[in-house]
C-alpha cells in the first residue's frame, strides 16, 4: 500500500479489526520509508457498477462520493459516524445486489434522500437542496413544509 505522506510503495500492517458494522476491515499501517502511520479500509465489492449521470455521462460507482455527500449533509448535526457508515453501506449493498450493471445517479440520490429522511430532517433538507437544485428560499420553505407535514402525520 502506497504511503499517503511520502509515496513509498511499502507499508506494514500493524493492526487489523472489523468495523463496528462488520462491513469492512480497518487496517492500521506504518510506512517502511518515513515511518508515518495511516489507516486503510478493505470492503467487499460484489460487482462493478456504472453510474449513469445527466447527459448520459458514465462513471464507475464510487462509495466515497456518497460518504462525502452524506457527511456534508450531516455536518454539525448529532448523527453518529456509525449511523452514516450504516447508511452508506446499505446503499452500496442495494446498488451492487440490484443485478444491474448500470444505475441512474438519480436512483442513488433518491436512496440517499430516503436514508437521510429517516436519520435527520435537517440533513435530509440540506441534501435535498443540493440534489434537487433549490434556487430560491421559497423552494426550501415548500420542501421543509412537506417534511414537517410528513413528521406530524407519523411518516418521519
Amino acid at each position: 500500500m502506497r504511503c499517503p505522506f511520502c509515496a513509498h510503495d511499502d507499508s506494514q500492517v500493524k493492526d487489523s479489526r472489523p468495523t463496528e458494522d462488520n462491513t469492512a476491515i480497518r487496517r492500521r499501517r506504518q510506512c517502511e520509508g518515513c515511518g508515518a502511520r495511516f489507516t486503510t479500509f478493505e470492503r467487499v465489492q460484489l460487482r462493478d457498477v456504472t453510474v449513469v449521470k445527466s447527459g448520459d455521462r458514465r462513471e464507475t460507482f464510487d462509495r466515497s462520493k456518497i460518504e462525502q455527500s452524506v457527511a456534508l449533509a450531516c455536518r454539525k448535526r448529532s448523527v453518529d459516524q456509525e449511523r452514516i457508515d450504516q447508511l452508506v453501506s446499505g446503499i452500496q449493498r442495494q446498488v451492487e445486489t440490484a443485478g444491474e450493471s448500470e444505475i441512474p445517479s438519480a436512483r442513488i440520490g433518491e436512496m440517499v434522500m430516503e436514508g437521510l429522511r429517516q436519520i435527520d430532517s435537517v440533513a435530509y433538507i440540506r441534501f435535498a437542496s443540493v440534489y434537487r437544485d433549490f434556487s430560491e428560499a421559497r423552494d426550501f420553505e415548500e420542501f421543509a413544509s412537506t417534511v414537517k407535514d410528513a413528521a406530524s402525520n407519523g411518516d418521519g
